[in-house]
């Protein structure tokens, strides 16, 4: 199944009850918050509105998109990312890879990205909450090529990637990757782009003939996934309306 919802982010100008109203009121079953604004580390009580406000309104907690840039980031910083993630009630905890794009990544530096993560992954399993990795350019998972071989690497199964299409990217690459990340993807964020990237915001369905079948191949094994809603054109509500609109259109498509 796939479960439509919201990246917090997207609407960083809106508090956290609008935030939930508009997933609810949009038919959306999820929201991944924020570490910057809604839900900023270790801010517990914030962390315990959010779970609280999405339960009310039925609403479950994806992700806490956390800004831990793993080999970058203090380690000593981790333990209170879990907690936060713990109070929201999250299942997976966002991290990024480094903050260089592969190439660039001495092999060093690359090994502390590993080593940062696997220890993150083994810490998290007391809590239950596995860790998914940010798909994002300036990190080690800017191309599959890296992604795949930082997976390897890491080697613990609790270890997930997230994945996301690149500004204008073509429909057989999206695929497959999409195809190639499955089993362990767990949720895609999703957007339409021109070629200018996040300068060139399109409505969701200028892109439909990436998106439809990339969700096909994500519904395919049957597996829950999350397909979530980011960088709407203008930071517009209404436009969101529209894009949620679409999307929810083409998972009952797909589950047809």
């Amino acid at each position: 199944m796939l479960v439509p919802g919201l990246v917090s982010v997207t609407f960083r100008a809106l508090p956290v009850p609008e935030v939930v109203d508009l997933a609810r009121s949009c038919g959306l079953w999820a929201v991944e918050w924020g570490g910057d604004v809604h839900v900023p580390l270790h801010d517990l009580p914030a962390a315990r509105d959010a779970r609280d406000r999405c339960a009310d309104a039925g609403l479950s907690v994806s992700a806490y998109g956390s800004y831990y840039g793993a080999g970058v980031t203090d380690p000593d910083e981790w333990p209170r990312v879990l907690a936060t993630a713990a109070e929201l009630g999250a299942p997976r905890i966002r991290v990024w890879a480094g903050n260089k794009g592969s190439a660039e990544t001495p092999a060093d530096q690359r090994a502390r990205v590993v080593a940062a993560i696997r220890d993150a992954a083994v810490r998290a399993e007391d809590y239950g909450i596995r860790i998914a990795v940010e798909h994002h350019r300036n990190t080690l998972t800017d191309t599959l090529e890296s992604a795949n071989r930082l997976y390897a690497e890491v080697g613990h199964g609790s270890v997930v990637p997230y994945w996301q299409p690149r500004g204008g990217q073509d429909v057989a690459s999206a695929v497959e990757e999409v195809r190639t990340l499955l089993p362990r993807l767990t949720t895609a964020h999703v957007f339409s782009w021109g070629p200018g990237g996040g300068t060139d915001r399109l409505p969701l369905v200028a892109r439909e003939d990436l998106w439809r079948p990339a969700l096909a191949e994500m519904a395919r094994d049957g597996v829950d996934r999350h397909v979530l809603l980011e960088f709407v054109a203008d930071d517009s509500p209404e436009r969101f309306r529209e894009d949620a609109a679409v999307l929810l259109g083409w998972i009952s498509a797909v589950a047809a």
